[in-house]
């Protein structure tokens, strides 16, 4: 076998259905896989999904490996980011969900591997639907809010703590500063014209983990005021949210837990009834 021959294969076989791991062009400190319909590789177009994983990271490969008979049979691609506990050498966890760390902007780390695999894949995806569940439910409301330009659908699970559509409150808690944070400007009639669902567990009920104290990292006044619990802060996104003219589906899903799989057929649904509605143009 020929070299050329032996990197076609390679390729193939490490970049087609269940992928191996991939460091970033763009910045190797971030790695993905993917799940990449077969079909892909005889040129066909598919639609994106990008899940985001929650703070243990271990979901990362649980979505990729949960989404991918959804993505076969739907046509969808998934792409499913690592973001490293203390990429910067400080064990700090939850970077990430704020889109913000020191020099790093996690939405365009984001940006920059969609770029990347649809350049790798000869694939159109300009837009993209977005998927995290608990630090990953942070993350995508939160990247819906900067870049709704960018999404066809928003599905935000079990977030811990939420950004309000409020331009009275400093971010994170509200919207004012994101122009001095993230050079952004609100874009209000985008973000309504994206699908949301917010999926929590009525049993989602520890808070341990996510009631900002003063002297926290992330403590801020009004850290706590959308609810003591998931459950309660998932209503106040979606009342924020449908308040701002934004489509949304709230599933309070009956004896769920913290449990991104069991969040997944719900998630699944609102994918596949969004995607017949996009594919109708």
């Amino acid at each position: 076998m020929s070299d050329k021959d032996q990197d076609q294969k390679a390729a193939k076989f490490y970049g087609l259905g269940k992928t191996a791991v991939f460091a970033s062009k763009k910045d190797p400190r971030f790695s993905y896989i993917m799940y990449v319909p077969p079909c892909v590789g005889d040129g066909e177009k598919v639609d994106l999904l990008v899940a985001v994983h929650g703070t243990s990271r271990t979901s990362f490969l649980d979505f990729r490996d949960g989404y991918a008979e959804f993505g076969h049979w739907n046509k969808v691609a998934i792409l499913c980011p690592l973001f490293p506990i203390g990429v910067l050498g400080d064990d700090e966890r939850s970077g990430y969900k704020y889109m913000k760390e020191g020099d790093i902007r996690y939405d365009q780390v984001v940006l920059d591997m969609v770029d990347e695999v649809a350049g790798k894949y000869g694939q159109d995806w300009s837009t993209f639907a977005m998927f995290g569940f608990s630090g990953g439910g942070h993350y995508t409301h939160r990247f819906a809010i900067l870049h709704p330009r960018k999404l066809w659908a928003a599905c935000i699970g079990s977030p811990g703590s939420v950004t309000l559509l409020d331009p009275a409150k400093k971010w994170w808690v509200g919207l004012d500063g994101i122009k001095e944070q993230f050079g952004i400007t609100f874009d209000k009639e985008a973000l309504a014209r994206v699908p949301v669902q917010i999926v929590v567990g009525d049993a989602d009920l520890e808070t341990w983990e996510i009631t900002h104290k003063p002297g926290g990292r992330y403590y801020m006044e009004g850290a706590n005021d959308a609810g003591g619990t998931r459950p309660e802060r998932a209503r106040a996104l979606a009342e924020s949210f449908r308040a701002a003219g934004v489509d949304v589906t709230l599933n309070l899903v009956p004896n769920m837990a913290h449990d991104r799989m069991k969040a997944v057929p719900y998630v699944q649904e609102f994918l596949a009834k969004t995607l017949a509605k996009r594919r109708k143009g």
